[in-house]
């Protein structure tokens, strides 16, 4: 089976799916760092196809960028000024033609990750 990324974004403050928040995802190869897609989540707090697809998975060390800050801006649930949490980034590995899934919990004040299927 071919390789692919995917990501979930959800709001555990408000309970509900981050909607609208800008991932981007880079890959590494020693100190270049290389943009590979620029997407929103959708409603479902999901981006509308694969961040990284089939086609062009390869393996190697990645990082996603999640834009909270903003995206809390936007949704009027940033508490203060300057925010606690801006850019998220989360670097990653994938050693093998798998299905990665790198969901994120995001509040205010707090973020977790794990690789999810």
């Amino acid at each position: 089976m071919p390789g692919y990324l995917t990501t979930h974004v959800l709001d555990t403050a408000r309970g509900r799916p981050a909607a609208g928040m800008e991932v981007v995802l880079f890959r590494l190869n020693g100190t270049v760092r290389t943009e590979l897609a620029r997407l929103r989540t959708n409603a479902d707090g999901r981006t509308d196809r694969q961040i990284l697809p089939e086609g062009d998975f390869a393996t190697g060390t990645y990082e996603l960028e999640f834009h909270a800050g903003a995206w809390m801006d936007d949704t009027g649930i940033a508490p203060e000024s300057p925010r606690f949490l801006d850019v998220i980034p989360i670097r990653f590995g994938m050693s093998q033609d798998d299905h990665y899934h790198v969901p994120l919990l995001v509040s205010p004040f707090g973020y977790s990750t794990y690789r999810g299927s």
